[in-house]
């Protein structure tokens, strides 16, 4: 605004300066064409009253007379105000011109009579001219020439200089340009101050809303006034302590439901033992039962299996959800930890006649870790992997540099959607609810993943195309409070990634297969 302010200023004050000038110019000039004729007009009229100047000229008395004539019409020294020069000579039709005469005093040399120029007055022409003026100290100085006939064989120059208007026509342009700059840094001065006094509470207020957006609830304006803008602060402290009394709101419900799902999941535990000991009875002695007896005790063992896992599950997310979750970290293999992990998920691959295929490096990928959790992290990838992989293998990769370890578990079943790389970190969100889960699970896992995963100061992500299949991929500093900047393993792969090119050549490193050989 200022800026603009400051430029418009300049061109409006510059446009109004230049025809401000003209016009003093025109009318300076004016005044001073006027004055020159009444001065012309008056040595005209003396000249015409003098005898002779309607006879013929001869060589002596013609110059008696021009001398005559040109005494009187010179300024006086005693009128330091006068400032012209005044000639006479022989009009252009007598014979011996054209010559012209000089004034000694003056010393102006009048030449031949300028063509006529703009019609001042009846019988006298005017013209603007440089001509020599010692008297003014220039060799050339501007002026006006008034050129008129004293009779039929005479003519009477005056020469004014404008020397003196323009030194007045000078000064002005000086000031008007000091006016018109410091005009100029006024208006942007009130610019400056309009805009501060209007913009400033608008800087205050998007202070705000970002610091409200930081997550300050205690964000408040300061109301000034009753205009526009303070209504715009006291609608901003509204919005503020509305949004803070809903936050309240929402995390008080939040603990209580939190401490509902704790409290409901460790008084489960207590009831569950006690079926599960009458469960595992009814389990041990299924052979003596009625077959109908018997299938019902399988059925009762495995769903109570999956309560507790679900108990289980309810419990960890409830301690993350209440920042209660610690870590145990000591040095760890990465590598180690996969093989491990692969247990369960390694059934289930034999079961749905598919292979886990890791590729690992010759070297030890060791970092600082919860081995608890970073196994349940591998082994929920891993069962994952299988149950969407359709019998198609999974490859696990693991590599490590200066700052991260990382592992990629990819198979090639249904894929992801546009979008669902997100939310298969959701609790309880299924890509296809209509399909039924093979291992039974809770549907808390990934999210327990992804929050063992912050609790490290690292990272899950997923990537996946509908048929090409998914890639899982867990990034973990190798010092616990590390940070990090990037994962040794891409999160995409290759077209012509290991999978595809386990009937060829064996990649370089460890190449385990599902019986570890």
């Amino acid at each position: 605004m200022v800026s603009t302010t400051l430029f418009a200023s300049a061109v409006v004050v510059s446009l109004l300066g230049f025809f401000l000038m003209q016009q003093i110019t025109a009318n300076l000039l004016a005044q001073a064409e006027a004055s020159a004729y009444n001065q012309a007009s008056d040595g005209l009229a003396f000249a015409q009253a003098q005898p002779g100047v309607d006879r013929p000229p001869s060589l002596v008395g013609s110059d008696q007379l021009m001398s005559y004539i040109l005494g009187h019409l010179q300024p006086s020294p005693d009128n330091p105000g006068a400032d012209y020069g005044v000639a006479m000579t022989l009009a252009t039709n007598v014979p011996g011109s054209p010559a012209y005469w000089r004034d000694a005093e003056v010393g102006m040399p009048v030449p031949l009579p300028p063509p006529p120029g703009p019609a001042a007055r009846p019988g006298i022409s005017l013209t603007f001219a440089r001509m020599p003026f010692p008297a003014r100290g220039s060799p050339q100085t501007a002026g006006l020439l008034f050129a008129a006939p004293v009779s039929h064989y005479y003519m009477l120059y005056y020469f004014f200089p404008l020397t003196q208007l323009q030194q007045e026509l000078g000064q002005a342009l000086r000031t008007m340009v000091l006016v018109g700059i410091a005009l100029v840094f006024l208006l942007a001065g009130i610019a400056w101050l309009v805009t501060r006094w209007v913009v400033m509470p608008v800087v205050r207020a998007a202070r705000g809303a970002q610091s409200l957006s930081m997550g300050n609830l205690d964000e408040r304006l300061e109301v000034r006034g009753t205009d526009e803008l303070a209504a715009l602060a006291a609608s901003f402290n509204e919005m503020a302590a509305s949004l803070q009394d809903k936050m309240r709101e929402l995390e008080d419900l939040s603990k209580v439901q939190r401490q509902f799902v704790s409290d409901v999941s460790h008084e489960l535990r207590t009831p569950l033992a006690t079926i599960r000991m009458a469960a595992d009875l009814l389990y041990e002695a299924r052979d003596q039962l009625q077959p109908g007896a018997a299938r019902s005790a399988e059925l009762l063992q495995s769903q109570l299996e999956r309560f507790e896992s679900l108990l289980t599950d309810l419990l960890e997310i409830s301690r993350h959800d209440a920042n209660v979750a610690t870590l145990d970290a000591e040095p760890a293999d990465m590598g180690d930890l996969v093989r491990m992990a692969a247990d369960i998920a390694q059934q289930l691959a034999e079961r749905r006649g598919a292979r886990i295929v890791f590729d690992l490096p010759g070297e030890a990928c060791v970092a600082e870790l919860d081995r608890r959790r970073v196994e349940r992290i591998l082994r929920n990838l891993l069962v994952n992997a299988v149950e969407h992989g359709e019998g198609k293998d999974v490859v696990v990769r693991c590599a490590a540099d200066r700052d991260a370890v990382a592992v990629t578990v990819r198979d090639f079943g249904v894929g992801l959607a546009p979008g669902e790389e997100h939310l298969v970190f959701d609790r309880f969100w299924r890509a296809d609810p209509a399909r039924a889960r093979t291992t039974g699970g809770t549907g808390l896992g990934l999210a327990i993943a992804l929050e063992d995963a912050r609790l490290h100061g690292g990272w899950l992500e997923a990537w996946g195309e509908p048929g090409r299949g998914s890639v899982f991929r867990l990034t973990l500093p190798r010092v616990i409070g590390g940070e990090l900047a990037g994962s040794p393993l891409p999160l995409a792969p290759d077209r012509d990634d290991l999978a595809r090119r386990l009937g060829g050549p064996v990649p370089p490193g460890r190449l385990l297969t599902g019986d570890r050989t």
